[in-house]
């Protein structure tokens, strides 16, 4: 988008020797100049003409064509046709004042960064990236070099080149240039300036093509308050603003509100524009999908029609505006079944895209996968295959660059605007060709490629990054270590119940240097990027061991080809993809994902009731997700490597009952992946890892070299306020055993126990072997409280009949709910000092948070063994597998987790660890084999045959044996 730069005024008016007439004329161009930049202020751009030519043919008549004044001319008058979308006759302008001013000024002159800023607009708005970039750049070093860092001028610059960026879909290059030029206008303009309204606007648009909308929207309505406060409301800017809050309201399904916002922007351009200017077309476009819909086809048919024509005839027929109306127009006649109608202009859009923002344009990849819905309606499956192939191919490629950057929440956002992509392909195959092989790849393909995917970029990123690690890294890690434990232990902080204001204002500046942290070593990493070559079968076939089958599991959403736009897609559902060692697929939609989660919160609920038999729910359950499996498994296969996706990822398969009344661990050896993609990252590094660590029994009250306050409270009876701090931990004499009976087994191994099982201990560590933590674990379920006046909340640690005691949310914790809070802050272990929030050092309060956690660095730990309560579970993320523990340890960089899915027995895990350590260690059987050999001896045992004792631990990761010790 052009910026305004301003419209030179005449020089000198009394320059010597010139005649009284001369001097008038002029002084007659000034005024006639000042005219038109009034008009130009007031968006009337058609008036603002005849001033500005007249002006020129001042000036030309009495200075010649060669002059200072004269450019300024030609720059206005430019700029006064590109606003209006006459892009043929702004160039020639824009080029001869550029010219000009070079040749009387000289190249590095701020009027020359002025031409050459107004040139790359001009280029931008045609889609000419390649030529605008270069001149943008030119630019900005310029207003630097000439007027210092900090002038007016150096934002204009910021921002424009961060648009240029927005287009071309570089968003991470976009966002920092986008902030410094608001912030730079707040620091020299103030926070009430119109130029900081526009800032805003054009980071929220950012955001909204980043799908970071709640980022998005507190921006628009910022930028709209501001400026109809300082322009009343009948401006153009002032209808920009609506414009866009309309299409988040329409994002959000507020379509009552977006249509009101968007009548309201088109009567506004159109009053103070009249109807020939782009931006009124960009509001009928708008307007023409809202009514899409609603099923209002007629009206949308004659909104995109006046805006195509419009477009046209304003910017001409190759530009990316008219691609957008044209692939619209397309959309809705294919809704109508207008098929013949529909394909040729999807076809120009195409065209049109592809020769204005290249092969790789997210934009090119939205032509490619709405043509591939019109083929499969239309029954050309094979072109509707290779449509949305190359779509997703391209959305790969965006995805690969794009999701190397930022923090983790950002690439949350971004993946989540490709996922009606993801359910397309696999509705088209479980919903239309079933028995179609190219389909049933290309939907598993896609599955493993966006499944798990930020858990995989963000654990590699920090692997890379410690691989090559340099000093400034190290400072950047460790400073993001201090802050994430500051965050952490501010969520134990008395000031949510004495100072509400200062927490959440602590609070909200810790949370943006986290990101602002995770951002830059994001940046970091790429440094030591090699070539990533896209996810493939022919890649993961290999790794899956000749007996085993992968078990991909997804939750998904129904993409209805024919039904009309707001039907087009249905309630979520299970499907599970099969895959073997030698490339065979099968696919079995599973149903309906509500029931399978009621049965499933069932199950789990059984699960944890040692003196009722679960087994009629594990059957239930069985019935819904495995049976259908199992005709599709073969007699040879006695190992999965399973996949689970949202609630799933809770349960333990194990623990299933099949049609013959046997638990399914009597039948095969499991063992769990975040994803198939897995498989290509659990490769073990070249590494040499250090001696084994097992932290067991801490003291809850002291921490080595602290005094902490006196008589707790006993374990019965502990409470805990609103700001958590009289939580009180209980011994666990299990843990002692169990680090006594398995300490001799780990060679070398490094014991902390007592006072000395501290959370600076663990954090400390540098990738041991082997790491075993005995302790209590928990997991807070997210109680959103928008009031935090009068809230209060009640912790209690509840011993039931020799179970290890769990935390129990019996009222709402009271802290401030806040969306943007990290869900790994609400899963952790406890350490030595818990009960008095002390761990002994700074930033040590005796909890060790998933957050924390994840910013250790384990690469090379072969095993970790979380032996305490529910440390695999957290909230659970479509996609993404669970944001607990089991998730900080794989971004730490352990190869292998073996964690617990409820309140777990102390006696029973304590015999449990035992046996599988026996058989880890002296029988030398892979990580999932032991486990699977220990679960069905606690099975035949009449003490455990139940399997809250013998299920409640499950292994995900990497199943092999370990590799042997130095």
């Amino acid at each position: 988008m052009l910026q305004q730069v301003g419209v030179s005024n005449a020089q000198d008016v009394k320059a010597e020797g010139r005649s009284p007439e001369a001097t008038a004329a002029l002084a007659k161009a000034n005024q006639l100049n000042q005219q038109a930049f009034q008009f130009f202020q007031e968006g009337q751009y058609q008036a603002a003409i005849s001033p500005v030519e007249a002006a020129l043919q001042i000036q030309q008549q009495i200075l010649g064509d060669r002059h200072p004044d004269v450019a300024s001319s030609l720059n206005n008058l430019a700029l006064m046709y590109a606003f209006q979308g006459r892009y043929e006759q702004a160039e020639p302008l824009y080029l001869q004042a550029l010219d000009l001013r070079k040749s009387l000024l000289g190249n590095h002159h701020p009027q020359v960064a002025t031409s050459l800023n107004n040139l790359a607009g001009l280029y931008v708005s045609q889609g000419r990236y390649e030529k605008a970039e270069p001149m943008y750049l030119q630019a900005l070093d310029l207003r630097k070099s000439l007027l210092g860092d900090r002038h007016p001028q150096v934002p204009v610059s910021l921002n424009n080149l961060a648009g240029l960026y927005l287009n071309q879909g570089r968003y991470e290059q976009a966002e920092p240039l986008y902030l410094q030029a608001l912030d730079l206008r707040k620091s020299l303009l103030g926070d009430r300036h119109l130029d900081v309204a526009s800032s805003l606007h054009h980071l929220a648009g950012l955001y909204m093509n980043q799908g970071r909308y709640e980022k998005a929207e507190p921006l628009i309505l910022q930028a709209l308050d501001l400026r109809k406060s300082l322009l009343g409301d009948r401006h153009l800017d002032v209808a920009s603003s609506l414009n866009s809050l309309a299409a988040l309201y329409i994002i959000h399904g507020r379509y009552e509100q977006a249509e009101s916002f968007l009548i309201q922007a088109i009567d506004l351009r159109k009053s103070l524009l009249g109807d020939r200017d782009p931006n009124v077309a960009s509001s009928l476009t708008s307007l023409a999908g809202l009514y899409m819909i609603h099923g209002r086809y007629e009206q949308a048919e004659l909104l995109y029609l006046q805006a195509l024509d419009l477009l046209k005839s304003l910017v001409g027929d190759r530009h990316s505006r008219v691609a957008f109306s044209l692939h619209n127009l397309a959309g809705l006649y294919t809704i109508q079944g207008r098929y013949e109608q529909a394909e040729p202009l999807y076809l120009q859009a195409l065209d049109l895209r592809k020769s204005l923002l290249g092969d790789r344009h997210l934009k090119v990849a939205s032509s490619l996968t709405s043509l591939a819905t019109l083929y499969a309606r239309q029954g050309r499956y094979e072109q509707a295959i290779t449509s949305l192939t190359q779509g997703l191919n391209i959305e790969e490629t965006n995805l690969t660059t794009n999701l190397e950057l930022g923090a983790e929440a950002q690439k949350r956002d971004y993946i989540a605007i490709l996922s009606h992509t993801t359910n397309e392909a696999i509705s088209l195959h479980l919903q239309t060709l079933t028995t179609n092989h190219q389909s049933a790849q290309l939907a598993l393909t896609t599955i493993f490629r966006r499944k798990g995917r930020i858990l995989d970029v963000t654990s590699n990123s920090l692997a890379t990054l410690r691989q090559n690690l340099t000093p400034a890294d190290q400072q950047l890690l460790d400073k993001l270590a201090d802050r994430t434990s500051q965050l952490s232990s501010l969520i134990y902080s008395p000031l949510i119940r004495t100072n509400p204001d200062q927490y959440r204002t602590t609070r909200e500046a810790l949370i943006q240097e986290v990101s602002e942290l995770q951002s830059r070593l994001a940046r970091r990493s790429t440094t030591f990027r090699q070539q990533i070559q896209p996810i493939t079968l022919e890649a993961v076939q290999p790794i899956i061991p000749s007996n085993a089958t992968l078990v991909e599991i997804t939750r998904y959403k129904p993409f209805n080809l024919k039904a009309k736009e707001s039907e087009q897609w249905g309630t979520p559902r299970y499907a599970a993809y099969l895959l073997t060692r030698d490339g065979k697929i099968a696919a079995v939609d599973l149903g309906e994902a509500a029931s399978i989660d009621q049965l499933t919160a069932e199950f789990r609920a059984a699960l944890q009731r040692p003196n009722t038999s679960a087994k009629s729910i594990g059957r239930k359950l069985d019935a819904a997700i495995m049976q259908p499996l199992r005709t599709k498994l073969g007699q040879d296969i006695k190992y999965l490597l399973i996949s689970p996706d949202s609630h799933l990822n809770l349960i333990p398969f194990a623990a299933l009952v099949d049609q013959d009344n046997r638990y399914l661990v009597e039948s095969y050896e499991i063992s769990y992946l975040t994803s198939g993609r897995d498989l290509l990252r659990l490769q073990p590094p070249e590494t040499n890892p250090n001696t084994p660590v097992l932290l067991a029994n801490p003291n809850y009250t002291t921490a080595s070299n602290t005094i902490i306050a006196t008589n707790p409270t006993t374990l019965n009876s502990t409470q805990r306020t609103a700001d958590l701090t009289t939580l009180s931990f209980g011994p666990l004499p299990g843990t002692t055993a169990e680090a006594q009976a398995i300490a001799p087994k780990l060679k070398g191994v490094t014991l902390f126990t007592d006072t000395q099982a501290t959370e600076t201990a663990i954090k400390q560590i540098q990738s041991p072997r082997i790491l075993h933590i005995a302790t209590h674990g928990f997991f807070l379920q997210d109680l959103p409280q928008p009031q935090l006046q009068n809230s209060r909340g009640l912790l209690v640690f509840d011993d039931r009949a020799g179970g290890r005691p769990y935390f129990k949310p019996s009222l709402p914790i009271a802290r401030p709910y806040n969306p943007n809070d990290n869900p790994l802050l609400r899963s952790g272990l406890a350490l030595a000092g818990a009960n008095s929030l002390n761990g002994g050092h700074k930033n040590s309060d005796g909890i060790l948070t998933a957050l924390e956690a994840s910013q250790l660095n384990f690469r090379g730990t072969q095993l970790v063994v979380l032996s305490a309560c529910e440390t695999g579970v957290g909230d659970v993320a479509n996609g993404e597998g669970v944001y607990g523990l089991r998730r900080a340890f794989t971004l730490a960089g352990a190869q292998t987790q073996m964690i617990s899915l409820w309140k777990v027995s102390d006696a029973g895990t304590k015999d449990l660890m035992v046996r599988y350590y026996d058989k880890l260690l002296t029988d030398k059987k892979g990580r999932s084999q032991a486990l699977l050999e220990t679960q069905r001896e606690l099975l035949k045992d009449p003490q455990y045959q139940h399997p809250y004792y013998w299920a409640s631990f499950i292994l995900s990761g990497n199943w092999k044996p370990l590799p042997k010790a130095p």
